[in-house]
């Protein structure tokens, strides 16, 4: 097999995302834009073929014993990058098919979104299978210059262009910290290449010049995670954007950037962990507890979920910042239930109306119980999770990532992280409070399709069902996976 074959295999799903991106926007040109909803069929149709091509080009790796290394090194594909890609395409995906009634009832819906959906998600499978900075920085921008446009879709509304503007902007001014960060390691190191800098690292002297280019190197990274202190777009980037636009962004770009982070920080990078434990450390305190206060006061629920998303990712860096093999799989648990609990509460989200407007305010919350007690009840399973009460699936994902850092010496910042779990239940909890025991003024209506509640329903039946048959946690085999996933990357 030529060395152009094979580096074509080891990309195949990334090939047949650009191929299907391009075909669906020649689709919708040639069409005139005239029933969107094809295109969007199409866009889910190159989502889940690209997740049976990458089974296929994960046995061709197992065949290999190794990893798959393509265009001379600039791209790999092993077993980490097959587990995140998995769950990005799943995650876009299914927001695809959960955001097509909003958008149709809403009538914004155009073919340029499934395009931009598609060419966003071609971005984070670059990003999650990156082995170069340059790569890694071609898959960050790919994915970031669709979602300035994604965040700014419903152009005739002023806080989805005001959201996107400042997604741009503060993008931008992220994108070049990375850049100078990505410059000052290639100066000192002499390659950009993950292999050659990790050679580089494993010598006793490190230059400062070197340890101020890592700093801004995951300053840019925690941009795209949106760690705090780094997280300013996200409350405003979630409340204006679209429903389903904003479901998007708290999902599938997360997957990415976290495995992006752990892939930097553990490939590359590893053998000077002391050096960046701290300063995970510090981001992962930083949106706990940013998370937890800044969500207590808020009252319209999208806006909410981007402080509970900023906590939840200060959560998952605790996992990362504990390093080695046990802080990468406790990583991806998190991820993957993160992924699930949040697919859910934007599923009922989209489905929020009164009066036949869209409605995001907590107190449209109330009395829902009573008028829709099914829906009541699996948000109510949602919320617990993410707060993390046992025995559901979110309390596990912390008990993960608790338990790597603790073994890893950083027991401080589990204790810290159970005080910001504690003190963001309050959020969580007063949504189960308005649902069950206020009096609605007027009665919420659920407008969606069967997409919404079928995603509400399987998602809270997943939280509970995921630790079954009574093991310390099951996770429907996610555990062994992710550790599995965890070894490929440290290989």
């Amino acid at each position: 097999m030529s060395t152009l074959t094979s580096d074509m295999a080891a990309a195949l799903p990334e090939i047949l995302l650009a191929l299907g991106g391009m075909v669906i926007l020649m689709l919708g040109v040639f069409r005139g834009g005239a029933g969107p909803a094809s295109e969007l069929a199409a866009a889910r149709l190159a989502h889940f073929s690209a997740i049976i091509l990458l089974a296929v080009v994960g046995a061709m790796t197992a065949m290999s014993d190794g990893a798959g290394s393509a265009f001379g090194g600039l791209y790999i594909s092993d077993g980490f990058s097959g587990f995140a890609k998995v769950l990005i395409l799943f995650g876009a995906a299914a927001l695809l098919w959960l955001g097509m009634d909003y958008l149709e009832r809403h009538r914004i819906l155009k073919f340029e979104y499934p395009v931009l959906v598609v060419f966003a998600t071609l971005g984070m499978c670059m990003m999650v299978s990156a082995n170069d900075l340059i790569a890694l920085y071609m898959g960050i921008e790919l994915q970031s210059l669709a979602l300035y446009v994604i965040a700014a879709f419903h152009r005739d509304n002023l806080r989805s262009t005001e959201a996107g503007l400042k997604y741009f902007v503060l993008g931008a001014l992220s994108s070049g910290l990375l850049l100078y960060g990505a410059s000052l390691i290639y100066g000192y190191s002499g390659s950009t290449q993950f292999a050659a800098i990790g050679e580089a690292m494993a010598g006793s002297e490190r230059p400062v010049g070197l340890l101020i280019g890592l700093a801004f190197l995951i300053a840019g990274l925690a941009f795209k995670i949106s760690a705090a202190p780094f997280h300013m777009w996200t409350p405003d980037v979630y409340e204006g954007a679209p429903a389903p636009v904003t479901a998007f962004f708290a999902t599938a770009p997360k997957i990415a950037a976290g495995a992006l982070f752990a892939r930097v920080m553990l490939s590359p990078f590893g053998e000077m962990s002391d050096a960046w434990v701290q300063i995970l450390a510090f981001l992962a305190l930083c949106s706990m507890f940013l998370g937890a206060f800044a969500g207590i006061g808020q009252r319209n629920i999208k806006r909410l979920m981007a402080y509970s998303s900023i906590g939840h990712m200060g959560f998952a860096l605790v996992g990362l910042a504990a390093g080695g093999e046990a802080g990468a799989t406790a990583l991806l648990v998190y991820l993957a239930i993160y992924l699930v609990m949040n697919l859910g509460v934007f599923g009922f989200i989209l489905m929020m109306t009164r009066g036949g407007l869209q409605v995001a305010e907590l107190d449209d919350l109330k009395g829902l119980a009573r008028t829709h007690p099914a829906s009541a009840a699996g948000i109510a399973v949602l919320m617990f999770s993410l707060a993390g009460i046992p025995p559901l699936a979110g309390f596990f994902a912390k008990y993960f990532v608790f338990s790597a850092a603790v073994a890893a010496g950083l027991g401080w910042l589990a204790v810290a992280g159970v005080v910001a779990s504690v003190i963001s239940a309050f959020y969580y909890l007063a949504i189960v409070k308005r649902m069950y025991f206020d009096e609605a003024g007027e009665p919420l209506e659920l407008a969606g399709g069967i997409s919404q509640r079928l995603a509400l329903g399987l998602s809270a039946v997943a939280m509970i069902l995921a630790v079954a048959p009574f093991e310390p946690f099951n996770g429907f085999g996610a555990p062994e996976a992710a550790a599995s996933a965890a070894a490929a990357l440290l290989r």
